[in-house]
């Protein structure tokens, strides 16, 4: 996400939820520094299925995982800012529940591009062992579902200083993403797993939309 920027958010109190995922993934990045070691750590990231380091607990763990410092501070900048204004419209359960589903979401297309790449375009069969660790898809889902709770509050960037609404911000960034992951770039980014944060955040509030008011 854009490492620098400011917006028009009234300044909300941390929630309950918000809350314990900040402390989650900073406990995370400095405990697992402490007790396993900078190397030793990457079990908790996501390794693809067919690696040798794969283990079924990287599903979950992988998302309170972050490679760096700078990596922990924005993504958890960026839950600070636009997960409080969600938990406070949607409460804490449904809140906690678009969080984890956003994740799992970016999980599930990011090993499906790896599958279509190894499998189909001739890919470097080493990359299995690059593992996937972060925050990012699920906060990708909280600015999807920013962007479309609050279309018209207007996101600032920093650099470049160019103010925006939050829904043209929104497609914009995707529009990024979507060109960043189909360039073949080596960014070590993972930007599928960004737009498969918010591709299922989309259709997770396409779902409750439909669904009469209070389900």
């Amino acid at each position: 996400m854009p490492k620098s920027f400011k917006t028009d958010l009234t300044m909300y109190q941390v929630t309950e939820v918000v809350k314990h995922l900040l402390i989650i993934n900073v406990v995370m990045y400095f405990g697992t520094q402490m007790l396993l070691g900078e190397s030793g750590r990457y079990i908790l990231a996501m390794f693809y299925p067919t690696s040798p380091d794969f283990q079924p607990f990287q599903i979950v763990t992988h998302m309170f995982m972050h490679g760096s410092i700078g990596h922990l501070f924005f993504n958890m900048f960026g839950v600070y800012m636009f997960g409080p204004p969600l938990e406070q419209r949607w409460g804490s359960q449904r809140f906690l529940f678009y969080y984890l589903f956003s994740g799992f979401g970016a999980l599930a297309l990011y090993i499906f591009v790896k599958y279509i790449e190894l499998n189909y375009l001739g890919a470097d069969p080493r990359l299995v062992g690059i593992p996937m660790l972060g925050a990012s898809g699920a906060l990708f889902g909280l600015l999807l579902g920013y962007g479309m709770s609050y279309p018209n509050n207007r996101i600032m960037l920093l650099i470049p200083p160019i103010p925006m609404k939050a829904k043209y911000f929104v497609m914009a960034y995707a529009a990024v993403e979507l060109f960043l992951g189909f360039s073949g770039f080596n960014t070590g980014i993972a930007h599928f797993a960004h737009l498969g944060g918010a591709l299922f955040g989309l259709l997770l509030i396409l779902y409750w939309r439909t669904q009469p008011r209070g389900a």
